[in-house]
């Protein structure tokens, strides 16, 4: 006899207070074929992820480092990332197979959302991703554990992003730092383990989970054994959430690392019209990690240069964009524009790889996708599409190594690899021909 379907959506619910709460039941293999794996746990610290993405593309073949594995070199484009290799893994040979048919749109968007851009014009900056991006989706799962859900920041002063949660739906970044500064660390920002008094909505959230804990009990006999365990994991995690309340309600967390940043400038104005970005990088890196750090949020988007930028970078000729398509030869101007993205990119990861987190760092309880919006800006490819993963996620990647796919694998697998790691006990990403039910096991643990 056909068992009785349990959708995915169920929840758990009860009464509190004459209103209804609820509490979603976990991923089970009830739900999805083929079972998913579980990933590492990071024990008392939380997994982050993050996107820290640039326009423009690179130079394929000054970027593609060479060798496999970890005794690869870094290439001439990489090679400011050299104080985080260890820490890095560059991932070469994968290709956006969604249609290209927004340049400098499609690329992002189908690695992130799975996805073509749709846009009115055909322009990157007036378009949509078809859905929301990974960022999002972990958000939605993870992010109301923490004061914001996500964050989006910005070194260009650019109202663009390559955050959505859906159609038309993007979230701007933050560009200004002191703006950052006082949304993360004004006067309501209290260090962890300064309150003195207990935070009345604990008493409210302790409530709840009591209400709904008893209902989880009728389902367990209809299912599995895999998904008995699976659900008593829940269960237990419940419960975990109840004792760490308990905990707060005694006494906050101190999290060792914690503490409030220097406010930074009011601004940072052009030199000579050309933009301070690596020193707006830098600042903004001091206030996310930190950010992370207190556990203010746990996704993020830093949107270092928007897609299609004509930023002005030290003494070049022209802007970065223009150079792309119109310097002639070997492009060192971009070449150097590249480089000095990279330089920004260490400075980032090195920041967060400098906040000990019990054995290990920040970055080791992260996973930072890097990435842009194509591959070679002249044609706008989206062949070879750059991509490297920083952080192990707690061990759920391998890090130090340089994956080169063997078959121009869909990128979307390291895209569906990230929201696993993450916890997202996803079946499948992506759409039409960028759909994938396997991960990007290369980089896998």
């Amino acid at each position: 006899m056909p068992r009785a379907r349990i959708h995915r959506r169920t929840v758990l619910k009860g009464l509190l207070a004459g209103s209804v709460v609820s509490v979603a039941l976990p991923g089970l293999d009830y739900f999805f074929d083929p079972p998913l794996t579980a990933r590492a746990d990071c024990a008392a610290f939380p997994k982050r992820f993050g996107i820290w993405y640039w326009g423009n593309g690179v130079l394929p073949d000054k970027f593609r480092p060479t060798g496999d594995g970890p005794t690869y070199t870094l290439s001439e484009q990489l090679m400011p990332l050299a104080p985080v290799r260890s820490k890095l893994s560059v991932i070469s040979g994968t290709r956006i197979l969604t249609p290209n048919t927004v340049p400098h749109g499609s690329g992002p968007s189908g690695l992130l959302a799975g996805g073509d851009m749709s846009s009115p014009d055909g322009n990157a900056s007036s378009g949509t991703f078809p859905g929301p991006g990974i960022d999002q989706i972990i958000a939605s799962t993870i992010g109301d554990e923490t004061l914001f859900p996500s964050l989006e920041i910005g070194v260009q002063r650019s109202s663009q992003s390559v955050s959505f949660r859906g159609p038309n739906a993007m979230n701007p970044p933050e560009t200004s730092p002191a703006a950052l500064f006082t949304r993360l660390f004004g006067a309501s920002f209290r260090e962890p383990g300064t309150m003195t008094e207990p935070d009345p909505r604990l008493g409210l959230r302790q409530s709840v989970l009591d209400v709904v804990h008893q209902q989880a009990g009728s389902l367990t006999p209809r299912l599995g054994v895999a998904d008995r365990i699976r659900m008593e994991a829940h269960l237990d995690g419940i419960r975990s959430i109840e004792l760490r309340i308990a905990r707060l309600q005694a006494d906050p967390p101190s999290l060792a690392a914690c503490m409030r940043p220097e406010m930074p400038l009011e601004a940072y104005p052009d030199i000579e019209g050309r933009p301070q970005m690596n020193l707006v990088s830098d600042v903004m890196a001091d206030l996310l990690a930190m950010a992370l750090a207190c556990d203010q949020t746990r996704v993020f988007t830093v949107m270092y240069s928007q897609s299609v930028n004509n930023v002005l970078y030290g003494d070049h000729s022209a802007g970065h964009h223009q150079l792309t398509h119109d310097e002639p030869g070997e492009q060192p101007e971009v070449n150097d524009i590249v480089q000095t993205i990279m330089g920004s990119l260490n400075g980032f990861l090195s920041r967060m790889d400098e906040i000990v987190e019990g054995d290990g760092t920040l970055l080791d309880h992260s996973a930072v996708l890097c990435t842009t919006d194509v591959s070679l800006g002249r044609t706008h490819s989206l062949e070879d599409y750059p991509l490297m993963l920083a952080g192990s996620c707690c061990g759920a990647f391998r890090t130090g190594i340089h994956y080169q796919s063997p078959g121009a694998e869909n990128a979307c697998r390291l895209s569906l690899s990230i929201l696993r790691a993450m916890g997202v006990l996803a079946p499948s990403f992506g759409q039409g021909p960028s759909f994938t039910t396997s991960g990007l096991s290369g980089v896998e643990v």
